[in-house]
């Protein structure tokens, strides 16, 4: 997520994708455009049913001042809401012209609602108490409304707010569910990574040490000692394949440059913005999907895609026919790979071309 956004932190919601959408400004010119059309003032937001005036310049400025703020709803709700709010009840108490732009009051509770952080119930009390404050004011100026009727504008506006607070607690549903999602893909890793170290040191310790003592009961240990030596090599080449699994990785497009199998890279968009733990995923997919590539189709030519689909981040590592693959199935990598995209929601899908060819392809939400 952009920097920048960290700012919004002590009102906004950084961590909403709402509060940093580019189209506030276009929604807020909008909005001002329709509340200067005649015919548009039928869909207002009218309270009071006071006598009437006629606009003046500053009823225009009251206009402005209700549109204008929604360019800033998702960086500044709770500063959108008291401008809207007051200009909104100016407007009403003076009695002007219906015009379109007063409905954006709507809007500003629900954008409170969804992306203010701290102060919401003292924001939700300073409201009601305002809004009190309003009706008696306006009762005072000789609106023939009731009691009833200020509750029922007060229960119908209250809507926007359940709808922004509803909103926004499924967003924080949402969070924590991928931080979960992601914890236990961290989980999941240390397991595999704890398993595949188990593998290595038992299998390979355990022949050098059965293969030492072989070679105390024969006379030629010349052969023995070699097999101890081999067994000692595999080991450490095995040790540090899982090592560089434990290493911070390189960019994407390191990875296939220093590959060794030949390769080319396709990036349609820039994936270093990614999130840090959807841009390791993306690399272990590429990573997996080379080293299957050395293995079932050695000096073949591989091709690695990494696009954007919507919300969906698509990976394929490609290569052309090589060894005959005898199945679809990557061994213990194809199958931790997906735990790790399955934990972020995504999937894995292994295919074998019509030419002899495989590809890897991985789909996971962004």
């Amino acid at each position: 997520m952009p920097r920048r956004a960290s700012r919004v932190g002590r009102e906004g919601d950084p961590a909403s994708a709402t509060a940093r959408l580019p189209g506030d400004p276009v929604l807020a010119g909008l909005f001002t455009v329709l509340a200067f059309v005649p015919w548009m003032g039928a869909m207002s937001s009218q309270f009071g049913d006071l006598p009437a005036r006629p606009s003046d310049a500053f009823a225009v400025v009251l206009v402005l001042a209700q549109t204008l703020p929604i360019a800033v709803r998702g960086r500044r709700p709770v500063a959108c809401l008291v401008v809207v709010g007051v200009s909104w009840a100016l407007y009403q108490v003076l009695a002007y012209p219906p015009q379109f732009g007063t409905v954006t009051l709507y809007l500003a509770l629900y954008t409170a609602a969804a992306h203010q952080r701290r102060f919401r119930t003292a924001t939700v009390v300073a409201t009601v108490t305002a809004y009190a404050l309003f009706s008696l004011l306006v009762h005072q100026l000789g609106s023939p409304y009731g009691l009833a009727d200020f509750l029922v504008f007060l229960v119908l506006v209250a809507q926007c707010w359940v709808i922004g607070a509803y909103v926004r607690r499924y967003r924080e549903g949402e969070r924590n569910r991928r931080r979960l999602a992601e914890a236990e893909a961290a989980a999941g890793e240390r397991t595999r990574i704890a398993r595949e170290l188990h593998d290595v040191v038992t299998h390979h310790v355990t022949a050098m040490v059965v293969q030492a003592d072989v070679a105390q009961l024969v006379p030629q240990r010349e052969d023995v000692l070699r097999v101890i030596g081999d067994t000692g090599r595999r080991a450490l080449s095995d040790l540090r394949a899982l090592l560089e699994v434990l290493e911070e990785p390189r960019s994407v497009r390191e990875l296939v440059e220093h590959n060794a199998q030949p390769a080319t890279l396709t990036e349609e968009f820039d994936s270093r913005t990614l999130p840090p733990v959807l841009r390791l995923v993306v690399y272990r997919v590429v990573q997996e999907g080379l080293t299957n590539a050395a293995k079932h189709a050695a000096g073949q030519r591989t091709t690695v895609r990494i696009a954007r689909d919507g919300d969906t981040v698509e990976v394929e590592v490609t290569n052309a026919a090589g060894t005959p693959v005898g199945g679809l199935s990557g061994g213990r990598g194809l199958a931790g790979l997906r735990d790790r995209v399955g934990a972020l929601g995504g999937t894995v899908t292994p295919e074998l071309l019509p030419d002899g060819g495989f590809r890897l392809c991985a789909r996971i939400p962004a």
